[in-house]
């Protein structure tokens, strides 16, 4: 079929899941997972942009009796000067909920980062169709998950018969906040991701808030997960506010509280899960901040290794398993009088043997088969039986 007959739909939020706005831009839907008001709070903060655009956890869903779909996007792609290229971020075609096929784009924008200067260089070429043909006739739910690694403005979307957005089914709404690792890092595509399986294993509507580098209990976060609608929230916190060595002890603990104040302003009895970080040996004892091993670039690998003094632990420096037992420690405090909140320690999802059995490829982040690990086991703690969002309609 020529692509002059197939029909554009209008990308609205009726049919994109997973986004907090959608920004009209050149053209183009660019799906945004914070709010604009925190964007334009943190212009200075290029992580924090960077992982709120890649569309981790976001999708289109429609039904229809299409046998073509295409998408037509421009995409935005980091690439680390004097590394290899990263793979091409995947979208994942589900019919029925049944992953069925994946397609890669091309073009778009692409940043070249110096790691060694921060210099950032970008470069633009053409946007880039992605397509599905022969898909099966009659009425069927598709789901268009986009790459949680890149972030994707939506140029047009195309079809051979129309699109209709889906009601809702009355599943719960599960809000996840994390680091890199809830973000999806390592992961082989967008419903490889662990927070992905753990939603499908566990019958819930996912949104996905982690971001890069960013799970750093800003108030900021607090604020928009209070404003969210969800049925169900956790929150992973430990190595990014290892990596970035920007609290002491003393500011632990009160900023927790504070995050966790704030988030039941909106939510006072919502279930509410606290995830201590995995294990990740070079900050284990260790404080950072974290830092790009520039060795290992030089031989053409991507590793991280951590920079701080363990001497410096006892005068307040934040170590993973400092950081494990203060959260452990909180949660404790307030359920005495907060039966909804509940801890998880997150070794209980990737321990000192798995990291054994699975190494970190970076010494930081769990490769695609360790994120199904840590998927199937938060599905069970959480969900399962004896689990805290278990009891939940």
């Amino acid at each position: 079929m020529a692509d002059s007959e197939l029909s554009p739909t209008a990308i609205t939020a009726s049919i994109l899941i997973g986004a907090a706005e959608l920004e009209q831009r050149d053209g183009a839907v660019v799906p945004h997972r914070l709010p604009r008001w925190v964007r334009e709070q943190n212009l200075d903060d290029a992580q924090l942009l960077m992982a709120q655009s890649h569309c981790a956890g976001v999708r289109l869903r429609f039904r229809t009796r299409a046998t073509v779909l295409q998408l037509e996007t421009r995409r935005t792609t980091t690439v680390l000067r004097g590394l290899p290229p990263r793979p091409a971020g995947v979208f994942d075609l589900r019919i029925d909920g049944a992953l069925v096929e994946q397609r890669t784009a091309s073009g778009g924008t692409t940043v070249v980062v110096d790691m060694t200067t921060g210099e950032r260089e970008v470069q633009q070429t053409p946007t880039s169709i992605i397509a599905f043909t022969g898909l099966p006739g009659g009425a069927k739910d598709l789901e268009l998950w986009l790459p949680w690694n890149e972030a994707v403005e939506l140029v047009e979307l195309r079809s051979d018969a129309p699109l209709e957005a889906i009601p809702s089914d009355g599943r719960p709404v599960w809000l996840h906040h994390g680091s890199s690792i809830s973000h999806g890092s390592n992961a082989a595509s967008p419903t490889g991701t662990w927070p992905v399986i753990a939603a499908d294993l566990g019958g819930v509507e996912l949104i996905n808030l982690g971001l890069g580098g960013s799970a750093l209990v800003d108030p900021f976060l607090a604020r928009t997960i209070r404003d969210t609608p969800a049925d169900l929230i956790s929150l992973k916190l430990g190595i990014n506010l290892v990596g970035t060595d920007l609290f002491r002890l003393r500011a632990l603990g009160p900023a927790v509280h504070g995050f966790l104040d704030t988030i039941r302003d909106g939510h006072p009895e919502t279930p509410l899960l606290v995830i201590s970080a995995l294990h990740c040996a070079i900050h284990e004892q260790t404080p950072g901040p974290g830092s790009f091993d520039v060795q290992a670039a030089q031989q053409g690998q991507v590793r991280f290794i951590a920079t701080g003094d363990p001497a410096e632990v006892p005068a307040g420096r934040l170590t993973l398993e400092v950081i494990r037992e203060q959260l452990r420690l909180i949660v404790e405090q307030r359920s005495a009088t907060d039966e909804h909140l509940h801890f998880l320690d997150g070794l209980q999802l990737y321990g000192a043997q798995d990291e054994r059995d699975h190494p970190l490829p970076d010494a930081l982040h769990p490769d695609a088969a360790s994120h199904a690990l840590i998927g199937e086991r938060f599905a069970r703690a959480a969900f399962g039986p004896s689990g805290c969002f278990a009891a939940h309609p």
